[in-house]
């Protein structure tokens, strides 16, 4: 399923630079990780007490960093620090808090429609959840398409900047939403499904 998520290897390589940097000033993984919590929590708490054009603007770079920064903690505990517990926990529960923290206070943007917001982030909550239950079955962790964290980032970013420059909220954003839920159904679906196919030979 064609996902932003396959951009990453290209992405990593040229962000492998960077997390030598990091790794050479003893910057661990899981400092990397909560410095993208707290990035994504600040944007979205300024988007909340201030619900302008101008701070809907901060989302799209705020957005490519946190993507960057995910990027280099996975880079940096696989390829410099040993992986840990602790980490794999900052890492699904700082995703799933940034991805709130971001998304949330679009309900509070003059003709947002509630609802289709809501419904998108409990939906990527279920997601990123049917991706960690493969893991308990014995499979690996799932990052099936079409509506991965990446590709969340992006439609958010793509909203952000279009409602920051102007753009009236109305039938286009409803419909975004909603075809995003619908698209986040199928990523549930297709997570599931390549977890049980994967252990399949093992049942």
């Amino acid at each position: 399923m064609i996902s932003v998520y396959s951009l990453k290897p290209a992405f990593q390589n040229l962000l492998r630079p960077v997390a030598r940097w990091l790794y050479s000033r003893g910057v661990s993984a899981n400092q990397v990780t909560l410095a993208a919590l707290w990035l994504a929590v600040a944007t979205g708490g300024a988007v909340a007490l201030w619900p302008t054009p101008l701070t809907l603007l901060l989302l799209p770079p705020v957005l490519f960093v946190r993507m960057a920064l995910n990027a280099l903690d996975g880079m940096l505990a696989r390829e410099f620090w040993a992986p840990t517990p602790m980490g794999a926990m900052l890492n699904e529960l700082g995703d799933v808090l940034a991805d709130t923290a971001m998304v949330l206070p679009l309900t509070l943007i003059p003709g947002v429609p509630v609802t289709p917001v809501v419904s998108l982030v409990l939906l990527a909550l279920l997601s990123e959840f049917c991706g960690v239950v493969a893991v308990q079955i014995g499979a690996s962790r799932r990052y099936d398409g079409p509506m991965g964290k990446s590709d969340r980032a992006v439609l958010l970013g793509s909203i952000a900047l279009l409602l920051g420059c102007g753009v009236p909220a109305g039938f286009w954003l409803a419909t975004a939403l909603i075809v995003a839920s619908g698209l986040l159904v199928l990523t549930c679906f297709n997570r599931l499904r390549a977890a049980l196919r994967e252990i399949k030979p093992c049942l």
